[in-house]
């Protein structure tokens, strides 16, 4: 026998609900109207049946009113009556400090007074309401140990760490506009590369400098909105330990072009970003058939083979290049292939190309 969806429950609490606050609401009214001492006990109590149903329908009204408005959506409404409230008593006691402060209290008509708080009290309740309305996305309340966050969680922030900032292809990845507003750099991260340019060896000088360019270029990047975070662990040494700690800290995935620090986060449950596995991503695919210019910079493992690189670092494997060392040849793509370490390519030298490398070769 098939079991009933879930929806089939819900229907049925509904008008369970329904009916017994109806029944509740009959017996309140006809009480109330039975212990009053005016008019006949049949009377009485025919007037609270009634009134006790109208309100009941009254009820059921207001339920579908309300039945689309979610447990967040009404959570919002009461907090935002409740900001708007405390606005309005606060514009309206300013005004009343005004009127202490001033004659003019003394040429208001009483009426005219209470209008104007009126008119401030609700212009200041209408006025909360709306602003917690069009800022419910942003919208946290917290309480010790609990986190009431939007339902629609929004893009987490990336911690960006020192490997990524010694690589100068972020900026070109931040110049596209899908990392605005969403990259925190640890100041602990900064503090490390300031005492790097300062000690260490010569190498590590130039690197923590040309990170720290990195930074000021990615300030100077109108939308991309960098943040700085000041949270700081001094009982942790290690700093990948600490950046850890601060990702989960934050619920921040990581981006990073250290492959240890990939592992590492990887076991401790914190979700990260290969800055080279983005970048084969994005590198562009060839085609069977296609031509390309390649310079071939050394021999491959089989005879008469070279292998040359693209300008992204693609290798590229061409049959009958060997002749061809330090040369820019034509060559047509035979196949792509994926490996763990990014793309390579399989290339023919042209006929024309060979000819002249076996003639070459002839030759000496």
């Amino acid at each position: 026998m098939q079991r009933p969806p879930m929806e089939f429950y819900v229907n049925l609490s509904l008008i369970f609900i329904r009916i017994f606050f109806t029944i509740i609401s009959v017996l309140f009214m006809t009480i109330y109207m039975v212990s009053r001492p005016e008019g006949t006990l049949t009377t009485k109590a025919l007037i609270g049946v009634g009134v006790g149903i109208a309100f009941g329908a009254a009820l059921m009204f207001f339920d579908r009113v309300f039945r689309k408005f979610t447990l967040r959506s009404f959570n919002i409404a009461i907090i935002g009556l409740f900001i708007g409230y405390l606005m309005g008593q606060a514009l309206v006691l300013l005004f009343d400090a005004i009127l202490d402060f001033s004659s003019i209290s003394f040429t208001l008509e009483p009426v005219t007074l209470e209008i104007v708080k009126l008119a401030l009290f609700l212009f200041g309740t209408y006025l909360g309401s709306i602003m917690i309305l069009r800022a419910a996305d942003e919208l946290y309340i917290s309480v010790p140990f609990v986190k009431f966050a939007p339902t629609a969680q929004k893009k987490r922030d990336l911690l960006v760490d020192a490997s990524v900032l010694s690589d100068a292809r972020i900026i070109d990845v931040c110049s596209t506009g899908i990392l605005d507003k969403h990259l925190v750099i640890p100041r602990f991260i900064i503090r490390e590369l300031y005492a790097q340019t300062e000690t260490g060896d010569e190498t590590t000088k130039i690197k923590a400098r040309r990170s720290l360019e990195v930074i000021k270029k990615m300030e100077d990047l109108e939308n991309l909105g960098l943040r700085f975070n000041d949270t700081d662990f001094p009982e942790v040494k290690d700093t990948t330990s600490k950046f850890i700690r601060l990702a989960r800290l934050l619920d921040a995935n990581m981006i990073t072009a250290d492959i240890s620090r990939v592992q590492m986060a990887s076991i401790e449950g914190v979700q990260i970003i290969n800055l080279h596995t983005l970048s084969n991503a994005l590198k562009p695919l060839m085609e069977t058939g296609e031509m390309i210019k390649i310079k071939v910079q050394r021999y491959g493992k089989e005879p008469r083979q070279g292998v040359g690189y693209l300008d992204d670092g693609t290798m590229v494997v061409i049959n009958g290049g060997g002749s061809f060392i330090g040369e820019v040849i034509d060559a047509q793509v035979l196949s792509v292939k994926h490996t763990s370490s990014g793309r390579m390519i399989f290339c023919n030298a042209l006929d024309a190309d060979l000819e002249e490398g076996e003639k070459r070769t002839g030759d000496e």
